[in-house]
């Protein structure tokens, strides 16, 4: 195996811990944005990670210009089933917690909901996504992107028709906005004292 063979493996590789960490379609361009290398790499790159699962159980999915990680289809039936289990399951806390933002901020972007959290959201949206309690809709400011919002499965069964019925929902909608903000400026405040520091060494 020669150095350009090795180096491309490596950068599969690369592709393979983001695909996995996305756990939703990703364009090849924002990929080659994120690993900020020429899009013909990142096309190299994926066609290298998918001989590599080739007799695997994980695949390399791809629709128009978008790519994600999957699990083949002989699996369906132990996945079904697997799903079947986690619907009857407790959400949890940190499940209530990512709803509830969905619930009083939805539509809103995955993004967000990890900014607002202070953690990574892509595990808790998957198993509501698969309980049928969030959806997963196209963002209108970009192409690409999607946001999440409450299914009427879960207005319906909360006895709502809409989420503006919610309890107090003015009151924690703005409550959930103006932590956002206090957040946004103590980031702010970092990045400044952290430049000033650089430029006083």
């Amino acid at each position: 195996m020669n150095k350009e063979q090795n180096t491309m493996i490596d950068f599969a590789a690369l592709l393979e811990a983001v695909l996995f960490f996305k756990t939703e379609p990703i364009s090849i361009k924002k990929l080659a944005e994120a690993l900020e290398a020429p899009e013909p790499t990142v096309a190299m790159g994926l066609k290298e990670l998918a001989d590599r699962l080739k007799g695997r159980g994980i695949v390399l999915m791809e629709k128009d210009n978008d790519v994600m990680l999957g699990t083949i289809p002989e699996a369906g039936g132990i996945i079904e089933k697997l799903k079947r289990e986690e619907i009857t399951k407790e959400i949890g806390k940190a499940g209530l917690e990512t709803l509830s933002i969905v619930l009083y901020k939805g539509p809103i972007s995955r993004s967000r909901i990890d900014h607002i959290r202070g953690v990574n959201s892509a595990f808790i949206l998957r198993n509501l996504l698969v309980r049928g309690l969030v959806e997963r809709v196209s963002d209108p400011g970009h192409a690409r992107g999607f946001l999440y919002r409450a299914t009427f499965d879960l207005l319906s069964y909360l006895g709502i028709l809409k989420p503006e019925e919610l309890p107090e929902y003015e009151l924690i909608d703005q409550g959930i906005a103006d932590f956002e903000k206090c957040s946004d400026e103590e980031e702010g405040n970092e990045t400044t004292e952290n430049a000033t520091t650089r430029e006083e060494v």
